[in-house]
């Protein structure tokens, strides 16, 4: 009888949270958030004369907040889309490929007190001239925080724009000029009000001091006390891109490496995949293992990769979203923590590095590597439909599992290095398999629920390797002996 009410609590559970999430208007988005995605109409003044130009801007912003407390937009990307008139005058001027830094002013305004706040989005990548039709550049970036100083409504308003373009021929030299700069006026006669945040008060709020954007551009004194407070640009530093990553540069026999690695991992059941975040690697390499097999050299190096995040084994937390019972949509937070092999221990290495040279082509070296690393996997911040799921402190995998990855590299006289080796940094791709879950839920047994969701089928992962920093030489590294190479995760 017990196993029965078990079940019909979880099910009880799950329902609610249905009910719930249906009559909660944007359940599905994460609760106390806005998802911005705005189009605007600018007007800019190119080197050809006054250009429309579309921008659709995405961010996310609070719904809510404290008269004091930081209101802080997050995953800021702008898409600029210039008229056709523009990139075939790039082309005219023999330009193949354009990148873009896009500032835009942001008003912010509350109860009649204004202050203007910069929004910079860059480009990762130059797009390509196209030979005909529009230019579109994608660009992403971090947002400065606002602090109101008093309860009221607080709006976001999409203000003046201005656009650095840089420029560049097929060859990648700079295009002439190789750089142009214009200014945007956004186009009158449309809704340019992004964001609402209903700000209230309370006991014992701090009343920030005021700052040099307190002073609207007509230098006109506004209550200045009570404008809303705009922080410095938001700058996107490798503290805040990926975590702590120190090597230590006593380690005099070199053998130490630390490095950063970032990627995907799929769920074949869902058809989805969850990327994860820069990570540090802390390297540790031993002995290896030289042989000839002419005309073939033989090199094996063994390794350890020990995870490192806040002091812990574990990837940095995630959030993943996929679907329990097959249609309803379910966010959680991701804990990866790994198993490490035993310390200064060869025999519990899970690295190996193989690479044959030969002596007959030139020196070709090709170099297989495979890292098998141990993984147990908890869930929390868990919500159904957007309502939260009580599932307790210790849902995680009934066991650990194993990631194993394999990298391929090759090295010749004429193009260097290429593909993946733990000294170079690389891609590595392989599978994981997710055992069944316990200890999920609080007065509900919510195993079987993530069980049949996650669990079982192999799934697809890709992790990419950032060139290590080895902090016996400084090779690779920052002056802090971090790696300087922080790589970007790619499906």
């Amino acid at each position: 009888m017990a196993g029965t009410r078990r079940r019909t609590a979880r099910s009880a559970a799950v329902a609610a949270a249905v009910l719930l999430g249906g009559m909660i208007p944007g359940a599905q988005a994460a609760s106390g958030t806005q998802e911005v995605d705005a189009e605007l109409a600018y007007t800019c003044d190119f080197p050809e004369g006054e250009q429309p130009v579309k921008v659709r801007l995405a961010v996310n912003v609070p719904e809510s907040a404290h008269a004091g407390q930081m209101i802080q937009p997050e995953e800021m990307a702008l898409d600029l889309t210039l008229p056709e008139a523009v990139p075939a005058a790039l082309a005219e001027a023999g330009a193949a490929a354009v990148s873009a830094e896009a500032h835009l002013s942001v008003d912010v305004v509350q109860e009649g007190r204004q202050a203007r706040a910069e929004w910079v989005a860059t480009a990762a990548d130059a797009a390509p001239v196209p030979e005909a039709g529009e230019l579109t550049l994608n660009t992403a970036g971090s947002v400065p925080y606002v602090q109101p100083g008093a309860p009221g409504d607080l709006s976001f308003k999409a203000s003046a724009l201005s656009v650095d373009l840089a420029v560049k021929k097929a060859d990648g030299a700079p295009a002439e000029p190789p750089a142009l700069s214009v200014e945007c006026v956004v186009d009158a006669g449309q809704e340019t009000t992004l964001a609402t945040v209903g700000v209230g008060g309370g006991a014992g709020t701090p009343t920030p001091q005021p700052s040099a954007s307190d002073e609207w551009p007509d230098g006109e004194e506004q209550g200045r006390s009570l404008v809303p407070e705009v922080g410095k640009r938001a700058e996107e530093p490798v503290s805040a891109a990926a975590p702590p990553c120190v090597g230590d540069p006593m380690n005099e026999e070199g053998r130490d490496m630390v490095a950063y690695v970032a990627g995907y991992a799929n769920v074949t059941k869902l058809d989805g995949a969850t990327k994860f975040p820069p990570a540090c690697a802390r390297i540790h390499t031993y002995d290896g293992e030289n042989y000839l097999e002419f005309p073939y050299v033989h090199a094996i190096l063994n390794a350890a990769i020990v995870l490192d995040y806040k002091g812990k084994p574990q990837l940095p937390p995630t959030k993943g979203t996929f679907l329990t019972f097959g249609f309803m949509p379910t966010t959680a937070t991701l804990e990866m923590t790994q198993i490490p092999p035993e310390p200064d221990s060869p025999q519990d290495r899970n690295v190996v590095s193989h690479g044959i040279t030969d002596l007959l082509n030139s020196g070709f070296t090709k170099t297989t590597t495979s890292v098998d690393m141990d993984f147990v996997l908890r869930l929390y911040d868990v919500k159904v439909n957007g309502v939260a799921l009580d599932v307790g402190e210790s849902c995680r995998t009934e066991r650990p599992f194993r990631l194993s990855l394999a990298g391929l590299g090759t090295w010749d006289a004429e193009k260097g290095n290429e593909g993946y080796t733990v000294v170079t940094g690389g891609e590595l791709t392989g599978t994981v398999t997710i055992p069944p879950f316990k200890g999920c839920g609080v007065d509900e047994d919510l195993d079987s629920l993530f069980t049949a969701s996650l669990s079982g089928a192999p799934g697809f992962v890709k992790q990419v390797q950032g060139a290590p920093c080895v902090p016996s030489t400084g090779n690779a590294c920052t002056p802090e002996y971090q790696p300087q190479d922080i790589p970007k995760a790619t499906r």
